[in-house]
């Protein structure tokens, strides 16, 4: 069996936007744990080093999954007293986004869809 053809048995029945977020923003571990931490604490703003500690990761790859989902949009990158510090945009629609895959990833099937589509790249 082709690898086109057992992905597509594997996501079929997927919810397009759910699958779009997840092809689009989710490749890695990190950014799904920094996503999941950014969903729980819309609020902070924060370093790389201090996400690092509340999230059990390293500086390191923190800062390159930060960067990234900056650099995607779903982040906004700021220089404070010359810090960069993170927050999650303030775009509504992006919010409703990231709550609907933090909601769908409670789903143990999903979750294993996400895990399948990440161990892929």
């Amino acid at each position: 069996m082709r690898r086109e053809d057992l992905t597509a048995r594997v996501m079929k029945d997927m919810d397009p936007d759910l699958f779009d977020f997840l092809t689009t923003y989710m490749d890695s571990f990190i950014k799904w744990d920094l996503l999941r931490f950014f969903h729980e604490n819309p609020h902070t703003i924060d370093t790389a080093e201090n996400i690092a500690r509340y999230a059990g990761r390293t500086v390191a790859d923190v800062q390159v999954g930060l960067q990234s989902l900056a650099q995607q949009g779903l982040l906004e990158e700021i220089i404070v007293d010359k810090m960069v510090v993170y927050m999650l945009k303030p775009d509504p629609a992006l919010r409703t986004r990231l709550e609907q895959f933090i909601e769908a990833t409670r789903d143990r099937e999903f979750r294993r869809k996400v895990i399948y589509h990440m161990v892929r790249h």
